[in-house]
């Protein structure tokens, strides 16, 4: 299939260019979900499942997050902690632009 994109004005190319975007993501899903399937059959040679191996740990355990403790508290709502870790929670945004150091919300 051979499509002449010189002889194209800018409003073909462009829906051009967004059809084939959709294609791909649709032609992606697909491909996906051949693989899941696939992936499925071949564990279920050993009887076991994707979540059996999808951990990367021992069978039959799941692997849990450590949850780190937290190191700023909210001093206007004390219940809103934060370890340090991850996006900063709007709270600390704020306390921040309002001027505040964040020595200051250390517990």
């Amino acid at each position: 299939m051979d499509i002449d994109l010189t002889s194209m004005n800018s409003a073909e190319l462009e829906k051009l260019q967004k059809d084939v975007e959709k294609a791909l993501k649709s032609v992606r899903t697909r491909e996906i979900e051949a693989a899941r399937k696939a992936a499925e059959k071949a564990v279920a040679e050993f009887g076991l499942t994707l979540a059996d191996v999808a951990g990367g740990g021992k069978p039959g355990k799941s692997r849990s997050k450590s949850v780190a403790a937290a190191k700023y508290r909210n001093p206007k709502a004390p219940e809103q902690v934060w370890s340090g870790r991850g996006r900063r929670p709007d709270w600390i945004k704020a306390a921040l632009d309002s001027g505040a150091d964040l020595d200051d919300l250390m517990i």
